[in-house]
Order: structure tokens, then sequence, then C-alpha cells
């Protein structure tokens, strides 16, 4: 990922092929922050499908990390 001051790396939390990637990011990347729950940066084919077990909703979030 890159912004005006740094680029950095994308870490996913799940192992697995990037299959497509949102082109209309670039053009706007303000869309992630106007609509995080309905925004995409990439979509990604699992290599492991058990991984998704273990992923958070937005309520799992909220719930492990204390944020209101």
């Amino acid at each position: 990922m890159e912004s005006t001051k740094a680029a950095s790396e994308l870490f996913a939390p799940i192992g697995g092929e990037v299959t497509t990637v949102n082109e209309s990011l670039t053009a706007d990347p303000d869309l992630l922050n106007e609509h995080p729950y309905g925004s995409w940066i990439f979509r990604l084919r699992p290599s492991n499908k058990d991984e998704l077990d273990k992923l958070l909703d937005a309520a799992g979030y909220k719930a492990a990390f204390g944020e209101d």
C-alpha cells in the first residue's frame, strides 16, 4: 500500500492467491475510509479454507480489542 508519505506491505489474515484487485481505489483511495465495511482492497482465493473459521466479523473484532 502506498500513501503520499510511505509505502508498506499489506498483510492478510489468511494465506491464498489474490484473484482481483479493486482498481477503483487507485483513483479514489478515500473510498476505503468512507465505507470501511462496504469496500474491499482485493479478493483472495484461500489456500486453506479452515483459516476462514478463525476470522472475526466487526462485532467480534470490537469484542476482542475492547472498542465501542
